[in-house]
């Protein structure tokens, strides 16, 4: 097949996704699951700029780990305040500025002034003098900015205490003035602000807004959100979902990393496409999974040499029940009962069901499988058990290991 006919297909090819920018980082959402409570408090902390407006400063700094909510809410907030401030006839604007790569006082004063549509020049001028500068645009059209610094720690590790001083406590210098400027600080942990003097740690802290990791059932839900959005109508289940909500769920062992989540039902879309499958499968998930965590998978291969022979075969046992019913977990007697065929099959005794159990148990502490309890949609209670990573190649690797074994033993 010519190139030409290679990408001409792919791109006529039928697609599970009817719109994969729901699911890129940049994408800010109409709503926030599971962060009202954040957005009710920064419109707390923020009320003034409405209520009345060029009376305080205010300064707001949002705290938690990756993928937990911060920028977005940022984002949200700052458009919904804006639309409030429109209905009121005040002028707002709000500014987004990424510390990662504007580091120094003088590129997010840069950064801020171009923002506001300034038309400067912006060589052989101080910080201070571009920021006098900004400050007098506000005035004279009577605009009142919300700026967010995300990622501020590496603002404070490049820039240091004085430029952090100069930019959140600009009025220090100006008492007079209206208060037009106001901030939200972004970072994942207190500890940077360590580095700060005890006068400028103290006002950054004054309104702190924790975030808290996602757990599995949060999780879910943004994604059941996004996959509403970004994919045709049944391509995706609310199995696989609950799927991926429980690899990164926090209450689950994950990090609860709503970024992370977002993208594996994006990657698994993607390997349904090129697959050409018409629904985004289980499988497809642990291929993503594959795909974003590479470590796991070699962690996984280096473990499996130290297995025993029936700790093999229970994990082949697995393996079999999970390719045959396309399902994400399967139930402990029905991966004993493939066991103790497999058992037949290979001429070996099976062990007992307490055996078995301490196998399972042990693949787990290893984290070659996840468990959990059964809960809804079963009768009684029983084990549960998932694998992380691709079947196929991970069936190959234990088919090698379980050969080797036999002729050792033989």
């Amino acid at each position: 097949m010519s190139a030409e006919n290679i990408v001409e297909s792919i791109i006529n090819r039928a697609s599970v996704f009817k719109n994969r920018s729901v699911l890129d980082r940049s994408y800010v959402p109409d709503s926030l699951p599971h962060r009202e409570r954040h957005l009710a408090l920064l419109a707390e902390l923020f009320k003034p700029i409405i209520t009345s407006p060029g009376s305080v400063s205010t300064v707001a700094l949002l705290i938690g780990d990756i993928g937990v909510g911060k920028t977005v809410t940022a984002h949200v907030f700052g458009r919904e305040l804006v639309k409030v401030a429109e209905k009121k006839g005040i002028k707002l604007r709000y500014v987004h500025v990424n510390c990662h790569n504007a580091r120094t006082l003088y590129s997010i004063v840069q950064s801020i002034a171009t923002a506001l549509g300034l038309n400067i020049p912006f060589r052989g001028l101080s910080p201070r003098e571009m920021m006098l500068i900004v400050l007098n645009h506000m005035k004279r059209y009577d605009l009142h900015t919300i700026v967010t610094l995300d990622e501020f720690n590496y603002f404070i590790q490049v820039a240091g205490n004085d430029a952090v001083y100069f930019l959140v406590r600009i009025y220090d210098e100006y008492p007079e003035a209206e208060k037009r400027l106001h901030y939200i600080l972004i970072t994942r942990s207190l500890e940077v602000l360590g580095s700060l003097d005890p006068a400028t740690e103290s006002y950054i802290t004054k309104h702190i807004i924790k975030f808290e990791p996602y757990k599995a059932a949060e999780l879910f839900d943004i994604l059941k959100q996004r996959r509403d959005l970004a994919f045709y109508e049944n391509t995706v289940s609310d199995e696989v979902l609950e799927y991926v909500a429980e690899i990164e769920g926090y209450d689950k062992g994950g990090k609860g990393n709503a970024r992370a989540a977002i993208e594996m039902l994006l990657r698994a879309g993607v390997i349904a496409d090129y697959e050409g499958s018409q629904y985004v499968k289980i499988e497809h998930v642990r291929k993503a999974v594959g795909e974003i965590r590479e470590e796991l998978l070699v962690d996984i291969s280096d473990n499996l040499q130290f297995l025993q022979l029936h700790e093999l075969m229970i994990l082949k046992a697995i393996i079999r029940k999970l390719k045959s019913s396309g399902e994400s977990y399967v139930k402990i007697g029905d991966a004993e009962e493939e066991y103790r065929y497999l058992c037949e099959r290979y001429n070996t005794k099976p062990r007992r069901h307490t055996q078995v159990y301490e196998y399972i148990r042990n693949l787990k502490n290893m984290g070659i499988i996840n468990t959990k309890i059964s809960g809804k949609g079963f009768r009684g209670r029983t084990t549960l058990i998932s694998v992380p990573v691709p079947l196929e190649p991970l069936e190959k690797r234990v088919d090698e290991l379980i050969d080797k074994k036999l002729i050792e033993r033989d």
